[in-house]
């Protein structure tokens, strides 16, 4: 890292993940939000039984919860939303939205809550009062007089409920379209296209108890330690009882060295702490097929595979087995970053454990041929029979809380003829069978012009998506722009025609509907669904809960619709549980009645049984195939070319910025950084300290991508590669840039030049 003192806001942090510098930054979220009291009673309901879930990530709740089932940046998230701040529409009003632009991602949504409706004046250029009535009635006045329904573009964020995202894909679907463009889009899709296509569920195959009795867990591009740091206290434990944690990773992340948890007073009092990884590998950017090449290979030619599972659970062994025999070493090495030595060591790792766990986060599903990445780190497990049984198993770790719950009740546009049939036969409407949109695909409508209507339930849309350069014209384009939303962000600001922003209640708030006070339910990222019920009094006496918004759209577009009472739906969420039963019977029998118990059900996982839903019957072994063979190596040969990735920073959730610090790298105040290795900054006379330039090496549409003025910092990871935060670096990605088969943009391997920043 950084020598003391060379780069301003950049010093080296020497300490653990967690231990009393997370502490330290939970009070200091709550009292920059002036949420002490509020936020702090809030925390104690965090992941229980009888409170809310964290509107944060998806990691599940352990059955035995303590009194503080909630982590750093749980903590950030929850100050975030009991802010005693308002955006009340004076204070949105007193600027422009042209004045608004400038200001900062993180100042934008630190004006607080929005607490009423508000709609875009053009006259004035800012967004001013609007009543319910007014808006609700006209969006449903617009969305009505489209020329096709596949002119609307419905957005669902990995924060709404099953409650709301089910209602939500009724909606899209009574209106006549699949253009249902999800946050999974941007994160977990090819995890969805690939299990799906191997194991027959997009879903992972673990339970959390699993964990108690994995020998060796294998972790492949994520950072637990920021992205879902309850995951934390687990591979804490599984390293203390002696498991065997091997990690992947370009950089090397605080979190996967050493942790202290906060609920230990020993590690606290004695200011120590836990190793985490066994053994840590650095591998370059988009390496991990040429690791998981070498480990298969090495593991077929010595006869280390589990032959009685592969002949009565799998097909497809040969071919595989055919093409990591004739895989080079010299391209696994170079490919990879890693010596032979290093693969062997964690192959002989894997082959000695009976009960494997492979972890993995946007590191590996944010490439090119992501989906085809996925399904070797099912290969490898396949191999050693590590699928159905204790301890081992496939985990993906999906993001935002609720982003699998609402893939699970429909939100999809690529719907399954099964769910189809299943939803007519419920509502006795045919809803349409044409594939929709992804949300590259959305933009691309846009720009193109056949998209003229977008619906955001939650989320930052533009700001999450790749490409700014094309995707913020693009929205820019559109008769009209609704955003369901708790707080402000950059994409109400690029506004359609008409635009409208409909404040919603967050997951700490009471709701209290026509049938009384609702609990609204969602899924972890293994498969439990669990109830979460708001405690604190709303922000704001306007505010309305994401399903009634959502209904009460419903019943604008469709009044008297004889096929769904929506209104009905809008006071009494048992009622839309119980239609989600209707539709998902196997999944979801005995829907209310299951999570009024304290932790909630888990949904039928059947790879986890042992159990193939795939066309053979069997999992299926899948060799790797490419996009696109010339683009294999992301650089094109080309030796002046850098692949960067992106980060999240330690204050920082999916596009919200709580703040700009990043205290396991030791950066504070700033994030206008490029990560590099010094040898890569010298051999282009550069140094850290320096301001350099990027630019995107193969714009091939003749638009020009650049980050300009970032600082150049030093960093451990291997040579070739580069590191910067996202959102920031996202203009340098293309939106062709992306995984053919599941949509997912490649924001983790984008093709750079670096240069001195011109004056």
């Amino acid at each position: 890292m950084s020598r003391k003192g060379r780069v301003k806001g950049v010093r080296p942090y020497d300490g653990p993940a967690g231990g009393w510098g997370a502490l330290k930054a939970v009070a200091g979220a709550l009292a920059d939000q002036e949420a002490v009291t509020e936020g702090g009673t809030a925390l104690l309901s965090a992941n229980q039984p009888d409170g809310f879930d964290c509107p944060g990530c998806a990691w599940p709740d352990p059955k035995h919860t303590s009194s503080f089932e909630f982590c750093e940046n749980g903590a950030k998230a929850v100050a975030w939303e009991t802010t005693s701040r308002r955006a009340t529409p004076e204070k949105v009003g007193e600027l422009t939205v042209s004045q608004l632009w400038n200001w900062s991602d993180h100042d934008l949504e630190d004006l607080g809550r929005l607490t009423e409706p508000l709609r875009y004046d053009v006259a004035s250029d800012r967004y001013v009062r609007a009543g319910w009535d007014e808006a609700l009635g006209r969006v449903a006045e617009v969305l009505s007089g489209l020329s096709h329904p596949d002119q609307a573009e419905f957005y669902a964020s990995g924060r709404a409920s099953n409650e709301a995202a089910f209602l939500f894909q009724l909606l899209g679907r009574r209106f006549g379209t699949n253009n249902f463009p999800d946050c999974s889009n941007m994160c977990h899709e090819p995890t969805s296209v690939g299990l799906t296509e191997q194991l027959g569920l997009g879903k992972g195959s673990v339970t959390l108890e699993d964990f108690d009795h994995a020998d060796a867990i294998f972790s492949f591009g994520h950072n637990p330690g920021t992205n879902h740091p309850r995951m934390m206290a687990t591979l804490r434990d599984c390293a203390r009882r002696g498991a065997a944690i091997v990690v992947f990773n370009p950089l090397k992340e605080r979190s996967l060295e050493r942790f202290a948890s906060p609920q230990d007073p020993v590690e606290m009092a004695t200011m120590s702490s836990t190793d985490i990884a066994s053994r840590y590998y650095q591998l370059k950017v988009g390496g991990d097929v040429a690791v998981l090449t070498g480990m298969m290979k090495l593991l077929v030619e010595a006869g280390q595979v589990d032959r009685d599972f592969i002949d009565r659970h799998t097909t497809g062994f040969s071919d595989l087995a055919a093409q990591v025999a004739a895989a080079d070493w010299d391209w696994i090495e170079t490919r990879s970053g890693l010596a032979r030595a290093d693969i062997a060591e964690a192959t002989a790792i894997f082959a000695r454990s009976k009960a494997v766990i492979l972890c993995y986060g946007m590191g590996v599903t944010q490439h090119r041929s992501a989906s085809s990445l996925v399904q070797q780190l099912v290969n490898l497990l396949l191999l050693g029979g590590h699928m159905g049984r204790p301890g081992a198993g496939i985990c993906p770790l999906r993001g935002h809380s609720n982003v699998q719950g609402a893939r699970t009740v429909g939100v999809t546009e690529k719907p399954s003829p099964g769910l189809l049939a299943d939803l007519e036969r419920v509502f006795g409407f045919a809803p349409p069978a044409a594939h929709g949109h992804t949300v590259s695909e959305a933009i691309e409508a846009m720009m193109a012009g056949t998209a003229r209507a977008l619906v955001c339930l939650g989320g930052n849309f533009a700001v999450a998506a790749p490409d700014p350069v094309l995707t913020f014209p693009a929205l820019k384009r559109l008769d009209l722009t609704v955003n369901i939303a708790t707080k402000l962000n950059r994409t109400h600001l690029l506004h359609g025609r008409e635009s409208y922003i409909l404040p919603c209640l967050g997951r700490t708030e009471i709701d209290v509907q026509a049938g009384g006070r609702q609990s609204v339910t969602v899924e972890d990222s293994m498969s439990m669904v669990h109830a979460s019920r708001g405690l604190k009094a709303p922000a704001s006496e306007h505010l309305r809960s994401e399903p009634w918004i959502v209904a009460q759209l419903g019943h604008g577009l469709f009044p008297g619709d004889d096929r769904i009472d929506w209104q009905g739906l809008a006071g009494d969420y048992d009622r839309i549980r119980g239609l989600i039963e209707a539709v998902f019977p196997q999944g979801f029998a005995d829907y209310n009645n299951r999570i009024r118990t304290p932790g909630g059900f888990r949904l039928p996982v059947p790879s986890g049984e042992r159990v193939w839903t795939t066309a053979s019957g069997r999992a299926d072994f899948r060799p790797y195939v490419s996009d696109d063979a010339a683009i294999d190596d992301p650089a094109r040969g080309d030796p002046e070319v850098l692949i960067l990735t992106t980060l999240r920073s330690h204050d920082q959730y999916n596009t919200t910025i709580y703040g700009l610090n990043d205290r396991y790298r030791g950066v504070k105040g700033r994030r206008d950084v490029i990560f590099a290795h010094p040898d890569d900054l010298a051999a282009r006379g550069l140094a850290e300290g320096m301001q350099v330039d990027l630019v995107c090496a193969f714009d091939e549409d003749g638009q020009v991508r650049q980050l300009k003025g970032f600082t150049a910092v030093a960093m451990d990871l291997p040579r070739g590669c580069l590191a910067a935060y996202y959102p920031e670096a996202n203009p340098l990605l293309p939106l062709s840039q992306r995984d053919r088969r599941s949509g997912t943009p490649a924001y983790k391997s984008m093709p750079v030049r670096m240069s001195r920043a011109e004056a």
